[in-house]
């Protein structure tokens, strides 16, 4: 049995502050926020907005659980808080930008077309949230240093930063009319699937920001920044189209270089 004097010199430990469990929360719910005001934008026409709201999403997004961890908040409603965000920033939010972008616009040209961009969306908000409901059924028993399928930010990203592009650079994009709007539903399209496949895309969670870095690679964040406010749309849409086929050229091309070793005969000795 401990001592009294023991239980009596210990220090109580102190008690956790509200406003700490409430600031991840608060970042989540800019998360929310900037899903709800890219339908917003999206419906009023102001398609660059929308896809800036997104991104916004994206930042906090990133922020939350990252804080929630630093200052051990992390519970299991911020948790479940955190995918009903997601699913409204990054499923809904982008499916409705690309609806209200083209699906009016191809039902100019052809009713059928216009229900195939309907269907177009819907599958990528329902994409959104398989992938959201299988990450939260096997965050235990995954390798933390992948990601099993497109990640849902990086889905809406490509998403976003694409009608951002038409719409910023109507003017001078070589192809308009039925070819835009078909390649924009193609894109979501592929994103979706992307989104529920079985690729591995890398989560950067060896990526530590402590230790000796060098200096070039201390030069090249401003220059990074400095590339995508040059052309923001633009470059962004280069940027996360580069990653989400990352997986699927990876996986293709160890496809393609196994094959030869397998159906090769044995030569002689």
């Amino acid at each position: 049995m401990p001592d009294i004097d023991d239980l009596t010199a210990r220090p109580p430990s102190p008690p956790t502050r509200r406003g700490v469990f409430l600031l991840p929360n608060l970042l989540t719910t800019g998360t929310l926020f900037s899903g709800f005001y890219a339908i917003v934008a999206a419906i009023d026409g102001n398609f660059d907005r929308a896809a800036m709201a997104i991104f916004g999403a994206m930042l906090c997004d990133g922020l939350d659980g990252r804080v929630a961890r630093w200052t051990h908040t992390e519970t299991l409603f911020g948790k479940e808080y955190d995918s009903l965000s997601d699913l409204v920033a990054f499923g809904l939010a982008p499916a409705l930008v690309v609806y209200q972008w083209g699906v009016a616009r191809l039902t100019e040209h052809n009713a059928v077309w216009g229900r195939l961009g309907w269907l177009v969306t819907f599958f990528y908000a329902v994409a959104t949230a398989l992938r959201l409901a299988r990450f939260n059924t096997r965050t235990a028993s995954v390798d933390k240093r992948f990601f099993e399928g497109l990640p849902s930010p990086a889905a809406a990203a490509v998403v976003a930063s694409f009608i951002w592009c038409a719409h910023t650079y109507d003017a001078y994009i070589p192809v308009s009319g039925l070819v835009a709007l078909i390649a924009a539903f193609v894109v979501t399209a592929v994103i979706g699937v992307l989104m529920v496949s079985r690729f591995y895309y890398s989560s950067f969670k060896g990526f530590k920001l402590t230790g000796r870095v060098r200096y070039t690679s201390v030069l090249l964040i401003p220059l990074t920044f400095a590339v995508i406010f040059s052309e923001p749309p633009l470059v962004l849409f280069l940027l996360f189209g580069v990653f989400a086929l990352s997986a699927p050229v990876a996986w293709l091309w160890r496809r393609l270089r196994r094959r030869p070793n397998e159906g090769s005969a044995p030569g002689p000795r």
